[in-house]
């Protein structure tokens, strides 16, 4: 434009887009999404027979079977939506999360190394306290976990992300705080991961109120289990695990459960897969819960009480539903089980849908909150003077790592340690000369056995 020359009047551009174009274009893309969503449906069909003995279609979708057309329509819109845009999208973004065009080159099974654009974001945004902590797992095929943990790190540091992530070869397991706008974006970064395409979906990320400050740090490593449970994959695999029952369908099993079981009629077993010191402040009515330190102890905490499954129909749980996809498949194949079933996504999702249901007391998580709350029960007690109380803290001893239950009253007191010789050593530290050296024993863990061995009060099935 020439000096001095008039600037052209700015043209008016119509609510709701630029006339006929903006429509027609709105109009191709919902035509694109409904053809994506049709095909993205009709991939997860599944040959099945029907009552009548023809042949019937079944759909196949995140390890669940849906019998109805309306079920995998209802599933897909929920849980793969941004599956079915970004499959919709031949060009241009895919969500903010990774663009198909540096997305959409990549096979299924293949790793995409990029991170998410957050140019648009203000700081405070991704940093800000008031946040969630996110719980998921994943079981598939990494042919690289070192590359993997690489973009993990890379991603939760881009995003201010804390918390613990293990990779394997068979998968991947996290628990990471921060901002619900960084954690938001974390799990479009994740879905759109073309590594756990067709098996990753939004409802398998548990959320609770928390932040980047529940975790002192980010921890990303590589190992050979994403939950230690002791043995080779290779051995027991995730592949072998037991029937997944949703939260309506658990909770029904376990009201017929403990109305069987009040008649002395049960054949079930209702089995806690956790850590003492995890059911101990919360769990389901009526469910055995190992006196187990660590769950690597559980296979031994099995084979040592083969007699009491033998014939037995076991309904499995923990906290989001990992430790039962293989402590599940290691009980079946001791084959002496009836079935084994499991909560899928464990006691976080049941409290969505159960908040007052058969689980009472705390939900110990693995963060420095310790326990998140959905009812009012309290079931576990002080250390010393017995009272009521489920806030784990720490053994003030420097050489234990333990937690204990106790009271403000009792903390007071200076009764801050597991057990009375904790205590003892506590004050020892604390008199004697820097830096000596003490061996992490006491009470707690001389009395305990590594493996319990259960009393069968009841009929086992034997002949």
């Amino acid at each position: 434009m020439a000096p001095g020359e008039a600037q052209p009047e700015p043209r008016a551009v119509p609510r709701g887009g630029a006339g006929p174009q903006a429509a027609a274009a709105r109009k191709q893309r919902a035509s694109a999404r409904r053809k994506a969503f049709s095909l993205f449906v009709k991939a997860k069909e599944v040959p099945a027979a029907s009552p009548g003995g023809g042949a019937a279609v079944w759909w196949r979708c995140c390890r669940q079977t849906f019998r109805e057309r309306r079920g995998i329509h209802r599933h897909v819109g929920t849980q793969h939506g941004g599956d079915v845009e970004r499959q919709a999208t031949a060009t241009g973004p895919a969500g903010r999360a990774v663009s198909a065009e540096r997305a959409g080159g990549w096979d299924s099974g293949e790793l995409c190394e990029a991170l998410p654009d957050t140019s648009g974001l203000r700081r405070e945004e991704l940093t800000s306290k008031v946040g969630e902590v996110l719980l998921y797992y994943c079981y598939c095929e990494v042919k690289d976990p070192e590359k993997l943990c690489a973009w993990q790190k890379a991603l939760c540091q881009h995003l201010h992300l804390t918390g613990k992530v293990r990779v394997a070869s068979e998968g991947i397991n996290g628990t990471v705080g921060g901002s619900k706008v960084a954690t938001n974006l974390y799990i479009e970064v994740m879905l759109a991961q073309p590594l756990f395409k067709d098996i990753l979906c939004r409802d398998d990320f548990k959320s609770s109120a928390g932040g980047a400050h529940c975790f002192p740090d980010l921890r990303v490593g590589v190992f050979k289990e994403i939950v230690p449970l002791g043995i080779d994959p290779k051995e027991v695999s995730y592949k072998e695990t037991g029937i997944h029952l949703t939260p309506q369908e658990f909770h029904r099993e376990v009201e017929h459960y403990l109305s069987q079981s009040s008649q002395g009629q049960s054949d079930t077993i209702l089995l806690d897969c956790r850590n003492f010191y995890e059911s101990k402040i919360g769990h389901f009515q009526g469910c055995l819960a190992p006196d187990i330190r660590k769950f690597s102890y559980f296979p031994s905490y099995v084979d040592e009480n083969l007699k009491l499954f033998k014939n037995k129909r076991v309904l499995m749980y923990c906290t989001g539903g990992i430790r039962c996809e293989r402590g599940s498949a290691y009980l079946r194949s001791k084959a002496v089980c009836k079935e084994v079933y499991q909560l899928k996504g464990g006691i976080h999702k049941y409290l969505e849908e159960f908040p007052d249901g058969f689980y009472r007391g705390k939900l110990f998580v693995f963060d420095d909150r310790y326990a998140i709350c959905s009812n009012e029960d309290v079931i576990s007690a002080c250390r010393y003077c017995g009272t009521l109380w489920d806030q784990y803290k720490l053994c003030s001893s420097q050489h234990c790592r333990q937690l204990v239950l106790t009271c403000l009253s009792c903390r007071k007191k200076g009764l801050t340690a597991c057990c009375p010789v904790c205590q003892e050593k506590e004050l020892q530290v604390t008199s004697g000369a820097p830096g000596q050296a003490l061996k992490e024993e006491c009470e707690c863990t001389k009395r305990r056995p590594r493996v319990p061995i259960e009393h069968i009060s009841q009929d086992t099935g034997e002949d």
